[in-house]
């Protein structure tokens, strides 16, 4: 057990913690991967990086990606954003990461080439004097970062904003400017864009290694670098970086978003596409440039009048180098492509290809069984299928080892085949998800409701998520409708059936409403005005809401309809009382305001000192009218954590606590009846999440230095079940849970009589002759299960299709239902969900009695 800081107001004190598990509520992917890299000389050694979700390693024993970036601290937050990745093929301990999130204001820091001797499990750290941008435009270009094959003692990097080539000579550690090398770059993807995210020069976007002209121990003599310059894309040197030149005859008007050499053959192929990328490219080109002679090839799979998009994937199969493949990035719809040639480019298949428009035949299965969420609930006409193939698919790589094994990276995943041979054998390849362990989604609100689903996740981009079992991927993201970005969500806290999101959408409703716990949704109505999603309140009973939307007035009302509220301003931050169903707050530039009228009209409260600048999260906590926390404000102003007592009129500050960004509440440790509370914050000078079981007296961390995700201001939340769990907000590493090794204040074993178990049977979605279903089962026993089998019988003579989570075995009416390997543990009070289609005639009634492990089980 480690020990850890202990604070009781200013004075920190030693105290030994809980020892914490963390884990990640599993989504599986939700955001962009636009870089995957093998590495050349070990098998099964590969990595892949993200634009704001740090970098990861392929265990090809599990098949699954581990997170290798958690380290990074709040301070430099920024360092998740990975804009390269190199993997050294001289010593495959060794891999480095290009860190950095943005090149403007946004990120305060500059950019570092982190360096790791032993496969990312640790990291040092190498400033540069520039910022670097994972999630700026033109990131799916590359790779910048590149290390000599032949001594590996030198590594290039491409930097963005004008400042040109580097390098470093002592493996990574110190680096300095190619002042030789002519060219910084000159492409911007909007030169108006005073924000400097659109404006920023795009710089030196590849390098490439011509492994040919080098031998072991000496610096290889010929590479390549892109440059984002549509005139001057591609330049050469043959003195081992000392002298450089433009590439001579290359093609004009585009950029080369990547640059694969293939040694064997003597080519150097390179994708082009109109613009940087990932989001635009309207128009692209493949070329093959021949080593040996100089001479340029258009190898192009259409020709680029018949092109909607640019080109920018680009692998060459290294056991058979004729082989390359190459991506329609930009091809939003009707879909991705992907195109591949057995012939060095001579001629090309495509992944899909129409037959009759708008009738499409694939060249590949999509199987997202195991991340089914990634149909996003669709059903579009031809030629649109869902799920998707893709789209920003700029990662693309063909297993140097296998080359039945290809991997790429879309907007939302990984997906890859282990057949891919099928492709030129006439049949068709598989592909399914490769994402399991890669996290990455954005969180803005997390809530953990009494009863029901024990997390609900307002996310960026996927909307947000019921999480019935933390270990298991949910079947769909909220629906009816679907926004874009949840921004807020909250929960009746005596009717925790009610639920309130508001989020980001491009058209149709911002507000949605559930009386089911949030497994069902239907849209509300918008206020005139809305632009965005904004911050939701729900009452305590369900009865009315507070919502305080983008573009609006804030506004009370049942979801059907609104009135905007008096005495608050547009834009204040909202809440509920979770006692009284009248009682909502809202807080505004350093002012809290208090309804007692349902939010018809509120009243600025006399409390003064709280911070006037910054953002600002608060709650009230649940069974205790007016009894208030509130997190918040900016380095530099008033920063810190706050409590109220009666109702907001008076705030106190909590001592110790210097910093806070988030607040939430947890079941009452043992012995205990005020909520534990949960916090990101500084306290005793250390940034971390903090737990206090005395109502903020002391504090203590329960987070370690392997543990800190970079940024985690946007919301936390203990759970009212189970002692010692919190959930925890990241910017692009997903939700984080932890779990206390001592949890405590556990159930009871059952009484005789009673069951040791809680089965939930739920139809999701019925249409003539078929239906979808989920059934969530709870071990209510004292102790854990390792292991697990589960019983149920259809009343109506259905038939399960297909069932995911779960191995099956139907005999008759009879279902047996065992665990997988990855969900056999269900410990005291946890929960696995395991869905299933299936087919019904005439009636399709509810199983009556459900077992697990041979206890039966309570429904509900």
């Amino acid at each position: 057990m480690r020990s850890a800081p202990q604070f009781a107001a200013a004075t920190p004190q030693s105290a030994a913690a809980d020892a914490y598990t963390w884990k990640n509520v599993r989504i599986d992917g939700g955001g962009f991967v636009p870089g995957i890299v093998f590495n050349r000389s070990e098998k099964n050694l590969a990595y892949a990086r993200t634009d704001i979700g740090g970098a990861y390693r392929w265990e090809q024993s599990t098949k699954s990606w581990k997170p290798l970036l958690d380290s990074v601290d709040w301070e430099h937050w920024g360092h998740t954003g990975v804009v390269s990745l190199a993997s050294d093929a001289v010593d495959p301990d060794r891999v480095y990461v290009a860190a950095g999130t943005y090149t403007n204001s946004w990120d305060p820091t500059n950019g570092a080439i982190l360096r790791s001797a032993d496969r990312g499990a640790s990291w040092q750290s190498s400033a540069l004097p520039f910022k670097l941008g994972g999630n700026m435009p033109g990131r799916g270009m590359g790779e910048r970062l590149a290390i000599d094959p032949h001594d590996n003692r030198v590594l290039y990097l491409g930097a963005p904003s004008g400042k040109g080539l580097w390098r470093s000579t002592d493996a990574g550690v110190t680096w300095s400017q190619v002042t030789a090398f002519p060219n910084p770059g000159n492409y911007q993807q909007d030169p108006t864009d005073t924000s400097g995210y659109a404006s920023d020069n795009q710089g030196i976007v590849w390098v490439t290694f011509d492994e040919s002209t080098g031998t072991a121990g000496s610096r290889t003599k010929t590479l390549y670098v892109g440059v984002a310059d549509k005139e001057n894309a591609v330049y050469r040197s043959t003195d081992a970086g000392v002298t450089w030149s433009r590439l001579p005859g290359q093609p004009t008007g585009y950029l080369a978003h990547k640059g694969v050499l293939d040694a064997v053959n003597g080519y150097l192929y390179l994708a082009y596409s109109d613009t940087g990328g990932p989001y635009d490219g309207g128009k692209g080109q493949v070329w093959r440039y021949t080593t040996a002679t100089g001479a340029w090839k258009d190898i192009s799979p259409l020709a680029a009048a018949d092109t909607y998009f640019g080109y920018s994937g680009l692998t060459v199969d290294r056991q058979h180098p004729g082989t390359v493949m190459v991506s329609g990035y930009s091809s939003w719809w009707p879909d991705t492509q992907i195109f591949r040639t057995t012939d060095s480019g001579g001629t090309w298949t495509r992944a899909w290809d129409y037959t009759s428009y708008p009738n499409r035949a694939n060249r590949y299965t999509l199987n997202v069984s195991s991340v089914p969420w990634l149909s996003w609930g669709a059903n579009p006409s031809p030629p649109e299928q869902a799920p998707k193939l893709g789209w920003m698919t700029e990662a693309l790589e063909i297993d140097p080892f296998d080359s039945e094994r290809m991997m790429y990276g879309t907007g939302a995943t990984v997906y890859g085949t282990e057949n891919l041979g099928q492709w030129d054998r006439g049949g068709t390849f598989s592909l399914t998800p490769m994402v399991r362990g890669l996290e990455e989604t954005a969180v803005n609100d997390l809530a953990s409701p009494p009863s029901g689903a024990p997390l609900l996740s307002a996310l960026g981009d996927v909307g947000g998520f019921r999480h019935t079992d933390l270990a298991a991927v949910p079947p769909l993201m909220f629906q009816s409708p679907n926004f874009t970005t949840t921004t807020s969500l909250d929960y009746a806290e005596k009717d925790p059936n009610t639920v309130v999101r508001v989020g980001n959408a491009d058209t149709g409703a911002h507000l949605a409403l559930s009386h089911d716990n949030g497994a069902t949704w239907y849209a509300g109505s918008d206020p005139a005005g809305v632009t965005g999603g904004g911050t939701v309140a729900a009452a305590s009973d369900g009865s009315r809401f507070v919502w305080s939307p983008e573009g609006a007035a804030v506004q009370t009302g049942g979801g059907s309809s609104w009135t905007a509220s008096a005495g608050v301003p547009a834009g204040a931050v909202v809440e509920s009382d979770r006692v009284d169903p009248k009682t909502f707050y809202a807080v505004a530039s350093g002012t809290f305001y208090v309804s007692t009228d349902g939010g018809a009209t509120f009243t600025a409260k006399a409390s003064t000192g709280l911070p006037s600048s910054g953002p600002v999260r608060f709650k009230a906590l649940p069974g205790v009218r007016g009894d208030i926390w509130l997190a918040g404000g900016s380095t530099g102003g008033t920063y810190g954590l706050w409590h109220s007592t009666d109702a907001g009129t008076s705030f106190t500050r909590v001592p110790g606590v210097q910093e806070a960004d988030t607040v939430g509440f947890g079941k009452a440790a043992p012995g205990a009846t005020y909520p534990a509370l949960y916090t990101s914050a500084k306290i005793g000078s250390v940034r971390g999440i903090f737990r206090s079981t005395d109502a903020g007296v002391t504090w203590v961390r329960i987070n370690d230095s392997a543990h800190q995700w970079g940024w985690t201001g946007a919301a936390i939340t203990g759970d009212p079940r189970v002692f010692g769990r919190v959930y925890v907000s990241t910017n692009g590493r997903g939700v984080i849970y932890g779990d206390s090794a001592d949890p405590g204040g556990g159930g009871e074993d059952p009484p005789p009589g009673s069951t040791a178990c809680t089965a939930v049977y739920k139809v999701t979605n019925q249409w003539q002759g078929g239906f979808q279903a989920e059934l969530t089962l709870r071990n209510d026993s004292a102790q854990p299960l390792n292991g697990w089998t589960a019983t149920f019988a259809f009343p109506n003579g259905q038939k399960i299709a297909q069932l995911w989570n779960a191995a099956y075995r139907q005999d008759g009416a009879q279902v047996t239902v065992t665990n997988l390997s990855w969900n056999a543990a269900l410990p005291a009070g946890g929960t696995t969900t395991l869905g299933f289609t299936g087919s019904w005639s005439g009636t399709n009634g509810t199983p009556a009695a459900f077992t697990l492990g041979g206890s039966p089980c309570a429904t509900g």
